[in-house]
C-alpha cells in the first residue's frame, strides 16, 4: 500500500548485518596460518616450496571441476537426470533407491565427492519434496556415496589424486588396483543405506506417484553442459592430466554460458574458500609433521606389513579422519609410510576415504551435506545417523581393505 500523501516515507527495513559463514573464517584461518608457518621458517623454504608445487596442479583441477560441477547444475543436467530415474522407477521406491544410489555412485566417480554433497543434495531432498516421501534416506544417500563411492579414480577424491601421485600410478593402473576395493565398499553402503534407512523409511506399499518429466530452461546450454562433462571424462579415460582434462571441458561450457546466459558468470562461482582451505591445510599439517605429528602417527600406522598391518592402516586413516578431517589424516599418514609400501598406504586411503563420516567435520563433503541439508530445512536424525555411519565407516573400510589385499 502507498502511503498517503504528504506522508513521511516509511523507514527503509532494517537489513541484517553481514556475516562471514563459518567455513570462510576457517579458511582464512587456515591459510592464514599456513602463511605464517611459512613465513617464520617454522616450515623451511624448501619444503613450502615442493608443498606449493605439488599441489598448484591439484588447486587448478579443483577449481575448474567445481565451477564446471556448478555450471552442469544450473544448466538443468542434475535436475533432468534425477526427474528421469523416478520415472525410470516407476514408483517403486525400492528401484528409486537403486537409480538414485546409482546416480550419487556416478557422480561421485567422475565428478567428485563435493560435487555429489553440494549440488545432487538439494537436487535429491528437492526430490523428495516433489514426491512427498520422507527426505532422510535421500539425504542420507548422497553423504554416504559420497566418500565410499570415491576410490575408484584419482579425479574421485583430492586424497586419491595425492595417493595416485605419491605411488607413481596412472589413472589406469590406480583404477585397476582400486576396483575391487571400490565394489566392495558400494556394496556395503548400498545394503545398509537398504536396511537402516530405505526400508524403515518406505512410503505406504512401497510406491510413490512419478513425477512428471523435468525439462531444462535452455536445451542449448544443457546438452552443451552435458557435452563438457563427457568431454571431462572422456579426457581422464584418455590419461590427459587431470587439470587440463577439467580446463578443456570447462572453457567449453564457458563459451555456453558466454553466449546463453552471460549474467550466471560470476566471480562467486570460484570456490575461493576450498582453495584457501586446501592450501592452508597442506602447509599445517607439513609443519605440524616436523614437531611430532609424524611420530604420533608412525606410531599409530606400526612397521609391519600383512593382513593386520593392512587393517591396522586403513582403521588408522579412519580414526584419524573422524578425530581432526580426512586430508590431514592422510598427508600425515603418507609422511610416515614409505612410497614402494603401495599396500599400506591405499589401505591408509581407504580408510581416509570410507571413515569420515561419523562427525561433521570428518570431510569437507560430509561438513558442506550438512550445511545443505540446514539451507533446505531438512533435519536427518542426528542420533540414527551416527550410529548408522559409525557402522558404515567401520564395516566398509574392513570389507574394502579385505578386497585390497585380494589384489595385491
Amino acid at each position: 500500500m502507498k502511503p498517503a500523501a504528504g506522508a513521511p516515507p516509511a523507514p527503509p527495513e532494517p537489513t541484517a548485518p553481514w556475516r562471514p559463514h563459518p567455513l570462510d573464517v576457517v579458511a582464512v584461518v587456515l591459510a592464514a596460518v599456513g602463511a605464517a608457518c611459512a613465513l617464520s621458517g617454522l616450515l623451511p623454504r624448501a619444503e613450502t616450496t615442493a608443498t606449493l608445487h605439488r599441489i598448484l596442479p591439484l588447486l587448478l583441477f579443483l577449481g575448474t571441476v567445481i565451477v564446471l560441477a556448478e555450471l552442469t547444475a544450473v544448466a538443468g543436467v542434475f535436475d533432468v537426470l534425477a526427474s528421469r530415474l523416478a520415472i525410470a522407477a516407476r514408483g517403486s521406491w525400492a528401484a528409486l533407491f537403486l537409480l538414485c544410489g546409482g546416480l550419487a555412485t556416478v557422480t561421485t566417480l567422475v565428478l567428485n565427492l563435493d560435487t555429489t554433497a553440494v549440488l545432487l543434495t538439494p537436487v535429491l531432498l528437492a526430490l523428495a519434496r516433489t514426491l512427498r516421501v520422507p527426505a532422510g534416506p535421500l539425504a542420507v544417500t548422497t553423504v554416504w556415496l559420497a566418500n565410499t563411492a570415491s576410490l575408484l579414480l584419482p579425479v574421485s577424491n583430492l586424497t586419491n589424486l595425492l595417493a595416485a601421485d605419491h605411488v607413481g600410478l596412472s589413472p589406469l593402473a590406480y583404477a585397476a588396483r582400486m576396483a575391487l576395493p571400490q565394489a566392495a565398499a558400494v556394496t556395503v553402503t548400498m545394503t545398509l543405506l537398504w536396511y537402516c534407512w530405505w526400508r524403515r523409511d518406505a512410503p505406504a506399499g512401497g510406491r510413490f506417484v512419478p513425477p512428471a518429466r523435468h525439462v531444462p530452461p535452455d536445451p542449448v546450454l544443457h546438452r552443451t553442459a552435458l557435452a563438457g562433462c563427457l568431454l571431462f571424462v572422456a579426457g581422464i579415460l584418455a590419461g590427459v592430466e587431470i587439470g587440463l582434462a577439467s580446463t578443456v571441458a570447462l572453457a567449453l561450457v564457458l563459451v555456453g554460458f558466454v553466449v546463453r546466459s552471460p549474467a550466471t558468470l560470476r566471480p562467486g562461482l570460484v570456490p575461493l574458500r576450498l582453495l584457501f582451505f586446501v592450501t592452508g591445510l597442506f602447509l599445517v599439517v607439513q609443519t605440524l609433521g616436523r614437531y611430532g605429528l609424524d611420530d604420533l602417527v608412525g606410531g599409530l600406522l606400526g612397521s609391519h606389513g600383512g593382513t593386520l598391518g593392512e587393517l591396522r592402516a586403513g582403521g588408522t586413516g579412519a580414526l584419524l579422519a573422524n578425530a581432526v578431517n580426512n586430508l590431514p589424516a592422510y598427508l600425515a599418514g603418507e609422511s610416515v609410510l614409505p612410497p614402494h609400501d603401495h599396500t599400506r598406504l591405499l589401505a591408509l586411503l581407504i580408510g581416509t576415504n570410507i571413515g569420515p563420516l561419523a562427525v561433521p567435520w570428518a570431510s569437507l563433503a560430509t561438513l558442506l551435506w550438512f550445511e545443505r541439508c540446514r539451507a533446505a530445512e531438512v533435519s536427518v536424525p542426528v542420533r540414527r545417523f551416527v550410529l548408522t555411519s559409525t557402522l558404515l565407516a567401520v564395516t566398509g573400510t574392513v570389507a574394502a581393505v579385505g578386497a585390497l589385499l585380494l589384489v595385491t
